[in-house]
Protein backbone atom coordinates (compact mmCIF):
# COMPACT_ATOMS: atom_id res chain seq x y z
CA UNK A 1 0.00 0.00 0.00
CA UNK A 2 0.76 3.62 -0.45
CA UNK A 3 -0.03 6.18 1.84
CA UNK A 4 1.19 9.13 3.75
CA UNK A 5 -1.01 9.02 6.65
CA UNK A 6 -2.75 6.13 8.68
CA UNK A 7 -6.18 7.71 10.30
CA UNK A 8 -7.51 5.55 13.55
CA UNK A 9 -11.16 5.79 14.00
CA UNK A 10 -13.32 3.98 17.02
CA UNK A 11 -15.61 4.27 19.44
CA UNK A 12 -14.59 6.02 23.15
CA UNK A 13 -11.65 4.22 24.78
CA UNK A 14 -11.09 1.77 21.53
CA UNK A 15 -7.43 2.42 22.29
CA UNK A 16 -6.76 5.05 19.04
CA UNK A 17 -4.09 7.30 21.12
CA UNK A 18 -2.15 4.10 22.81
CA UNK A 19 -2.24 2.41 19.19
CA UNK A 20 -1.05 5.28 17.24
CA UNK A 21 1.76 6.49 19.62
CA UNK A 22 2.93 2.55 19.58
CA UNK A 23 2.52 2.82 15.74
CA UNK A 24 4.25 6.05 14.98
CA UNK A 25 7.45 4.63 16.67
CA UNK A 26 7.58 1.77 14.62
CA UNK A 27 7.15 4.22 11.09
CA UNK A 28 8.90 6.83 12.76
CA UNK A 29 6.57 8.86 11.85
CA UNK A 30 4.85 11.70 13.73
CA UNK A 31 1.53 11.55 15.82
CA UNK A 32 -1.01 13.55 16.36
CA UNK A 33 -4.43 13.14 18.36
CA UNK A 34 -7.22 15.28 17.24
CA UNK A 35 -8.34 16.00 20.83
CA UNK A 36 -5.17 17.23 22.08
CA UNK A 37 -4.56 19.26 19.15
CA UNK A 38 -7.91 20.87 19.51
CA UNK A 39 -7.08 21.56 23.42
CA UNK A 40 -3.64 23.01 22.52
CA UNK A 41 -5.01 25.46 20.02
CA UNK A 42 -8.31 26.14 22.05
CA UNK A 43 -5.91 26.42 25.65
CA UNK A 44 -9.27 24.80 26.53
CA UNK A 45 -10.01 21.05 27.61
CA UNK A 46 -12.68 19.08 25.61
CA UNK A 47 -15.13 18.93 28.85
CA UNK A 48 -14.70 23.03 28.86
CA UNK A 49 -15.27 23.17 25.27
CA UNK A 50 -18.31 21.40 25.13
CA UNK A 51 -19.60 23.28 28.16
CA UNK A 52 -18.33 26.91 26.80
CA UNK A 53 -18.38 26.76 23.30
CA UNK A 54 -20.76 23.66 22.47
CA UNK A 55 -20.80 20.57 20.69
CA UNK A 56 -21.45 21.92 17.31
CA UNK A 57 -18.27 24.38 18.17
CA UNK A 58 -16.52 21.51 18.62
CA UNK A 59 -17.59 19.52 16.12
CA UNK A 60 -16.60 22.23 13.38
CA UNK A 61 -12.75 22.42 14.84
CA UNK A 62 -12.51 18.46 14.25
CA UNK A 63 -13.01 19.31 10.76
CA UNK A 64 -10.70 21.96 10.69
CA UNK A 65 -8.03 20.36 12.40
CA UNK A 66 -8.55 17.23 10.07
CA UNK A 67 -8.55 19.26 7.16
CA UNK A 68 -5.32 20.48 7.89
CA UNK A 69 -3.78 17.12 9.22
CA UNK A 70 -4.75 15.44 5.98
CA UNK A 71 -2.28 17.35 4.13
CA UNK A 72 0.51 16.88 6.34
CA UNK A 73 2.47 13.79 5.33
CA UNK A 74 4.27 10.97 7.29
CA UNK A 75 1.57 10.76 9.92
CA UNK A 76 -0.38 8.70 12.67
CA UNK A 77 -3.38 10.61 13.68
CA UNK A 78 -6.02 9.27 16.03
CA UNK A 79 -9.20 11.03 15.49
CA UNK A 80 -11.72 11.78 18.12
CA UNK A 81 -14.62 9.21 18.52
CA UNK A 82 -16.90 11.66 16.78
CA UNK A 83 -15.10 12.76 14.18
CA UNK A 84 -14.45 9.08 13.00
CA UNK A 85 -18.28 9.03 12.88
CA UNK A 86 -19.01 12.03 10.55
CA UNK A 87 -19.12 10.47 6.87
CA UNK A 88 -17.63 13.86 5.55
CA UNK A 89 -14.14 13.84 7.80
CA UNK A 90 -14.81 9.88 6.60
CA UNK A 91 -14.32 11.30 2.99
CA UNK A 92 -11.36 13.38 3.85
CA UNK A 93 -9.56 10.21 5.90
CA UNK A 94 -10.25 7.76 2.83
CA UNK A 95 -9.10 10.19 0.26
CA UNK A 96 -5.72 11.43 2.08
CA UNK A 97 -5.01 8.08 3.68
CA UNK A 98 -5.65 4.59 5.16
CA UNK A 99 -8.18 4.55 7.60
CA UNK A 100 -8.20 1.94 10.02
CA UNK A 101 -11.35 1.40 12.52
CA UNK A 102 -10.20 -0.12 16.01
CA UNK A 103 -13.66 -1.64 16.78
CA UNK A 104 -14.55 -2.62 20.54
CA UNK A 105 -17.73 -4.05 21.27
CA UNK A 106 -20.15 -2.05 23.64
CA UNK A 107 -19.36 -4.20 26.63
CA UNK A 108 -15.54 -3.66 26.65
CA UNK A 109 -16.14 -0.22 25.98
CA UNK A 110 -18.21 0.18 29.52
CA UNK A 111 -15.29 -1.69 31.18
CA UNK A 112 -12.93 0.73 29.63
CA UNK A 113 -14.12 4.27 29.94
CA UNK A 114 -16.45 3.73 33.02
CA UNK A 115 -17.56 7.45 34.67
CA UNK A 116 -14.57 8.99 32.98
CA UNK A 117 -15.24 12.63 34.25
CA UNK A 118 -13.12 13.84 30.79
CA UNK A 119 -15.74 12.75 28.12
CA UNK A 120 -18.88 14.45 28.28
CA UNK A 121 -20.35 12.13 26.18
CA UNK A 122 -20.73 9.64 28.96
CA UNK A 123 -23.21 12.01 30.84
CA UNK A 124 -25.92 10.17 28.71
CA UNK A 125 -27.58 7.24 29.81
CA UNK A 126 -26.70 3.74 28.70
CA UNK A 127 -29.18 3.40 25.65
CA UNK A 128 -28.45 6.33 24.33
CA UNK A 129 -25.02 5.90 24.39
CA UNK A 130 -25.93 2.29 22.72
CA UNK A 131 -27.66 3.77 20.01
CA UNK A 132 -24.37 6.76 19.73
CA UNK A 133 -22.60 3.30 19.32
CA UNK A 134 -24.73 1.01 17.09
CA UNK A 135 -25.00 4.75 14.88
CA UNK A 136 -21.10 5.73 14.93
CA UNK A 137 -20.66 1.96 13.62
CA UNK A 138 -22.48 2.14 10.44
CA UNK A 139 -19.46 5.15 9.42
CA UNK A 140 -16.52 3.38 11.23
CA UNK A 141 -17.34 0.67 8.92
CA UNK A 142 -17.04 2.27 5.97
CA UNK A 143 -12.52 1.94 7.14
CA UNK A 144 -9.92 0.29 4.89
CA UNK A 145 -9.28 -1.52 7.53
CA UNK A 146 -10.46 -2.99 10.73
CA UNK A 147 -8.92 -4.14 13.86
CA UNK A 148 -10.35 -5.84 17.04
CA UNK A 149 -9.63 -3.75 19.36
CA UNK A 150 -9.85 -5.89 22.48
CA UNK A 151 -6.42 -7.01 21.63
CA UNK A 152 -3.19 -5.72 23.44
CA UNK A 153 -2.04 -2.66 21.76
CA UNK A 154 1.51 -4.22 20.83
CA UNK A 155 -0.68 -7.16 19.04
CA UNK A 156 -2.36 -4.57 16.90
CA UNK A 157 0.24 -2.64 16.03
CA UNK A 158 2.08 -5.54 14.23
CA UNK A 159 -1.25 -7.18 12.57
CA UNK A 160 -2.15 -3.47 11.38
CA UNK A 161 1.93 -3.69 10.24
CA UNK A 162 1.26 -6.91 8.68
CA UNK A 163 -1.44 -5.17 6.71
CA UNK A 164 -0.21 -3.03 4.98
CA UNK A 165 2.48 -4.48 3.82
CA UNK A 166 5.67 -2.74 6.19
CA UNK A 167 8.77 -4.44 6.67
CA UNK A 168 11.16 -3.02 9.36
CA UNK A 169 14.39 -0.92 8.12
CA UNK A 170 16.71 -3.93 9.23
CA UNK A 171 14.98 -6.24 7.06
CA UNK A 172 16.18 -4.64 4.28
CA UNK A 173 19.70 -4.37 5.01
CA UNK A 174 20.34 -7.32 6.33
CA UNK A 175 20.79 -6.34 10.24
Amino acid sequence: MNFERIFLVGFMCSGKSTLGRLLSERLGWKFVDTDEEIERLEGASIPEIFEKRGEDYFRRLELEVLSRLAKEKNLVISTGGGLGANLLAMDVMKGSGLVVWLNLDFQSFLKRCGNDPSRPLLKRSKEELLKLFKDRAEVYQRAHLVLDATLKPEVLVEKLLENIGFVPYNLWTGG
